[in-house]
This record gives structure tokens, C-alpha cells and sequence, in this order.
């Protein structure tokens, strides 16, 4: 299926210059949806995971559904003051200034689970090295990545940790 077919192109959002890519009129189609699931867990199915990582917001649309069909938990990394018990936190940068990432303490449980991180979109990279540094304070092992698309341009695989990285579309 091509599924950049159904990704809209908006341009100057959120500010002029920029071209935003949404993945909403990919999660309307049902098809579109189903297919990008399953090639995802295709692609993903050797990396033998025991959780799936997604960060808010759209890393749970793609990972609850991801970690259902790779038999796996679901685990989600919120922004801070989402999570109601103890957390592990890490603050990390954006173009625009600071962030921070949380997740349940108890969540993890090293050293043999096994994680694969998911969201929709790598672009800087930021998001997802900054939970990857999460999963490595909790001495848990990251055994790749997932991303429905990757903007090339940016170079955010460059800021990910040696693991695999499994992309969709890619712009």
C-alpha cells in the first residue's frame, strides 16, 4: 500500500516556512491503518521485544497497537505530571529550549526485558534519544526503533543510539 499517499502536506504549520506532515488522514483510513501496523510488526518481529515504548502523544497510537501484535507489553513515556507513581525523568532539548520525559519507575524491570521504541515521526531526533536515555538509566536493553516516517533532512537517526531503525516513509 503507499501509504505517503495518505499523508497530508500542510504548509507553514505550525509557523511559515515549515511543511507539516499529517498522519491524520493516514489513521482515518482503515486500511492505511492496518497496513502500516502490520508492516510495522513485520518489520519489527525478529527484534524478539518484551515492551514497546511510545511517547505522547501519537507513539501510543502506533505502539499500543504495535505491542498487541508483537505480543509484547505497552509502555508510555508522558510529559511531566501525567504519571501518577514514582518515575524515572529526563530533561533533553529542544530547538526552542528544554523538555522533559517520564515514566514509571515500575514499568521497567532489567535487565532482561527487551525495548523497542515507537512513534510517528523522526525529525531531530530529540524525542526519541531522550527516551532511549530513559530506557538505559533503567538498565533495560533497546534493541531498535520504529518510526512511520523519517525527514531525512534533519538527521535525527544520527542522535539514536547503534540499533536498528525501522522507517516507513521517509521524506
Amino acid at each position: 500500500m503507499d501509504l505517503k499517499s495518505l499523508i497530508r502536506d500542510i504548509p507553514d504549520f505550525p509557523k511559515p516556512g515549515i511543511l507539516f506532515r499529517d498522519i491524520t488522514t493516514l489513521l482515518r483510513n482503515p486500511e492505511g491503518l492496518r497496513s502500516t501496523i502490520d508492516t510495522l510488526a513485520e518489520k519489527c518481529a525478529d527484534f524478539s521485544v518484551d515492551f514497546v515504548i511510545g511517547m505522547e502523544s501519537r507513539g501510543f497510537i502506533f505502539g499500543a497497537p504495535l505491542a498487541y501484535r508483537l505480543g509484547a507489553g505497552f509502555i508510555p513515556v508522558r510529559k511531566p505530571g501525567k504519571l501518577p507513581a514514582a518515575v524515572h525523568a529526563i530533561e533533553y532539548e529542544l530547538e526552542y529550549g528544554m523538555d522533559r520525559l517520564e515514566v514509571h519507575q515500575d514499568a521497567l524491570h532489567p535487565p532482561d526485558c527487551r525495548i523497542l521504541i515507537v512513534d510517528d515521526v523522526i525529525a531531530t531526533g530529540g524525542t526519541a534519544a531522550a527516551t532511549a536515555k530513559l530506557v538505559e538509566q533503567s538498565g533495560c536493553q533497546l534493541v531498535g526503533f520504529a518510526f512511520v516516517i523519517e525527514l531525512k533532512a534533519l538527521a535525527g537517526r544520527d542522535r539514536l543510539p547503534d540499533v536498528p531503525i525501522v522507517t516507513l516513509i521517509e521524506y
